[in-house]
């Protein structure tokens, strides 16, 4: 969903991006349409791709520690977008930045933020649920029921 609202960005849509990003959507300077919407799309993806290994994969050793480190580091990064931006604009600190719109206080503290706050908790159960579900399986392979082979 929110790839596709991006990549809708990226190619010229304009419905949401101004009260979203302000002065930046009338400008589209090259450096945002490439890493603010092009650029957030494909993370999104990959978040997306992520979301789906930690929650359904079979992942073992390596892959599997890999996977959970980055669902970790995901939840971490998203809470801290999510819960920082929304202490910021709670206690007026941005008060002193004249470029951000009361509407895109507004949105963001509404609707970005509750997002991001959301994505971190989601990505930080699935770490969570990914450990336990990876340590209450059994072994499987070759070597698994070497104790059933002992004379």
């Amino acid at each position: 969903m929110f790839a596709g609202l991006h990549f809708y960005w990226a190619v010229g849509g304009e419905v949401g991006l101004g009260i979203s990003a302000g002065p930046l959507a009338t400008e589209r300077p090259l450096w945002f349409v490439v890493a603010g919407l092009w650029g957030v799309g494909a993370l999104c993806l990959l978040g997306a791709l992520l979301a789906r290994l930690l929650a359904g994969s079979r992942l073992r050793g390596v892959p599997a520690l890999l996977a959970r480190w980055l669902g970790w580091g995901v939840s971490a990064l998203l809470l801290a977008r999510g819960i920082g931006i929304e202490v910021l604009l709670l206690t007026h600190t941005t008060h002193l930045d004249t470029s951000v719109s009361v509407g895109q206080r507004v949105w963001t503290l509404a609707l970005w933020n509750p997002w991001f706050i959301a994505g971190g908790l989601a990505f930080g159960l699935a770490a969570l649920r990914s450990r336990r579900h990876t340590d209450a399986e059994p072994p499987t392979g070759p070597d698994a029921n070497c104790s059933a082979h002992r004379p």
